[in-house]
């Protein structure tokens, strides 16, 4: 199976005793590409770090993630769209709402989340977004901000069928993880009713391993694991969700395309 990993923080300090082995263990299983999304402004160099090691494998998006928007987040966002603006990206991201883990930066996370925007339109670039307990909130503000050229993932997508079809209309892909494996996860009642062409495949390594590892380490080798899931939610071979969601990420991420 070829597949594409849309979202890992392979750079992750997580990774730091056995990176190489982790990266031989990915090409083995067959993923072509890892998408790296950004945190805040302390990840960028060990992100850029990452790229340059593997350039063949790990791809790098630029953004400031909400759990990370604090009184600085403007300061932080200078010295990002400076990196914008100095070399390619393959999206804006991990950027979006967060409602889990402090409610108090509530007000800064949407504007950090509107500027940020603003950059994927002016670039041309998709988005990738985080919406954890902030569904639709996050939705909100992508129906506000749409106007024909915003696209993008819903990373780490648990929401209701409802909401999947709600981003599906706003011209979104769901970001599918490990979550798909776990036993109350939810996904059960929402994948069956979609088409494959909206889904793509993601871990969020090192974290929400799928089962059988759950609670451990997880990694863009878990990739075909969730393909296989998705594919018994679907009737159809795992082979088969390999190929669709590889294409719709290469169309997403379509500057970072052409090699493959």
């Amino acid at each position: 199976m070829n597949l594409i990993e849309t979202h890992a923080h392979i750079y992750s300090s997580k990774f730091d005793s056995d990176r190489d082995k982790v990266i031989d263990d990915i090409r083995k299983e067959g993923i072509e590409r890892v998408y790296m999304p950004n945190v805040d402004v302390e990840t960028i160099d060990v992100m850029l770090d990452c790229e340059q090691e593997y350039p063949d494998l790990c791809i790098p998006m630029m953004g400031l993630h909400p759990c990370d928007v604090k009184e600085d987040f403007q300061k932080q966002l200078y010295i990002m769209e400076d990196w914008l603006n100095k070399r390619p990206f393959a999206a804006v991201g991990e950027i979006g709402l967060d409602l889990y883990w402090d409610k108090s930066f509530f007000e800064q996370q949407k504007d950090a989340l509107k500027i940020q925007i603003s950059w994927a339109k002016e670039k041309n670039l998709p988005i990738v977004l985080h919406c954890r307990e902030s569904m639709d909130e996050t939705i909100e503000i992508i129906k506000e901000e749409q106007d024909g050229s915003l696209k993008g993932i819903f990373h780490c997508f648990t929401g209701t069928l409802s909401q999947a079809q709600e981003i599906i209309e706003l011209g979104f892909l769901l970001g599918i993880g490990g979550v798909a494996t776990f036993k109350n996860g939810g996904l059960d009642q929402v994948i069956p009713n979609l088409k494959l062409q909206h889904l793509v495949l993601e871990t969020d390594s090192p974290y929400l391993a799928p089962v059988p590892y759950r609670g451990k380490r997880n990694s863009p080798a878990y990739l075909p694991i969730i393909a296989e899931k998705i594919g018994d939610f679907l009737t159809i071979s795992k082979e088969e969700v390999a190929k669709k969601t590889k294409q719709n990420a290469l169309n997403l991420f379509r500057e970072f395309s052409h090699e493959l």
